[in-house]
């Protein structure tokens, strides 16, 4: 394990660079490579696993205020950001090699509480069952893999686009599918996507489509609640997840933000960190 203060990687703009500037940056190695994982804070540990296409970055409206509380913990994922591709393409795999880092990183802290966006989601409940040891509570946003219909969407097309044309193009994509406020797909969103989106070296879609997670629920050992954006497009309508999530587990919080869209906790940062320090502040059952 190697720690150091980062110094500025990746895309300029003063939120990014600011708290990627404040983070003890520190990797775990295994036989396939790097994981790499930023910090920040000093208190019970919580670990954020992003979504799709994504990195640390997915949380960058949420680490501060987070980080008043917990010792916040944000990977990139395996195959995403600057960590190395799994050296097989299986959550099993991938949350092996998050198990191994958590243990190297903070073996007196375990278990931590998870919460996973999206992707992370998936990849979150398959650590607490694989790997129980190391987690102890589960908080999911807008997850895939619950077997319902997928929203209907349109997509602009990004081959052959530079400049500002896919600059604009990739603003378009967000506001029709990860924000519902098209005011919200600002610079720094787009700046984000540009930087996330090709360094993705997973085929994300057999991970989690069409019902990975559902089928695993009920072998979920910790409780486990969701937060929802009730105008999320891309899984869309708060109600219809909730049905599916009840017809395999019974014990199970469902939280909706009003207006908000798939990328809930960079949309409505205020109402989704009150709601995440809410949830982990009341005792995890046994």
């Amino acid at each position: 394990m190697s720690l150091s203060q980062d110094g500025g990687h990746g895309l300029p703009g003063a939120p990014f660079a600011s708290l990627e500037a404040s983070a003890r940056r520190i990797t775990t190695a295994s036989d396939h490579g790097d994981l790499v994982w930023r910090l920040w804070g000093d208190g019970p540990p919580l670990l954020l696993l992003h979504g799709a296409h994504g990195a640390w970055s997915h949380w960058i409206c949420n680490i501060e205020a987070l980080s008043q509380h917990y010792t916040v913990i944000a990977p990139d994922l395996p195959g995403c950001g600057e960590s190395a591709p799994p050296p097989r393409e299986e959550n099993e795999t991938i949350v092996a090699l998050l198990a191994q880092g958590l243990r190297e990183i903070s073996p007196e802290r375990l278990p931590v509480d998870v919460v996973g966006f999206s992707f992370g989601g998936v990849i979150a409940a398959f650590l607490a069952i694989c790997q129980s040891d190391v987690v102890r509570r589960l908080i999911l946003l807008d997850t895939g893999g619950l077997d319902t219909p997928r929203g209907d969407y349109p997509i602009r097309r990004m081959k052959g686009l530079e400049g500002n044309e896919r600059r604009e193009a990739v603003r378009a994509n967000l506001q029709s599918m990860m924000l519902a406020d098209p005011a919200r797909a600002d610079d720094l969103a787009v700046d984000l996507q540009l930087l996330n989106v090709p360094r993705c070296k997973l085929d994300v879609a057999p991970l989690v489509l069409p019902d990975r997670l559902l089928r695993i629920l009920p072998e979920i050992p910790v409780p486990v609640s969701w937060i929802w954006g009730e105008k999320d497009r891309l899984h869309p309508d708060p109600a219809l997840q909730a049905e599916a999530i009840r017809s395999v587990i019974a014990d199970f919080g469902f939280h909706v933000v009003p207006d908000g869209g798939h990328w809930i906790m960079y949309e409505r940062p205020q109402e989704v960190n009150r709601l995440l320090l809410d949830l982990l502040a009341q005792p995890a059952r046994s």
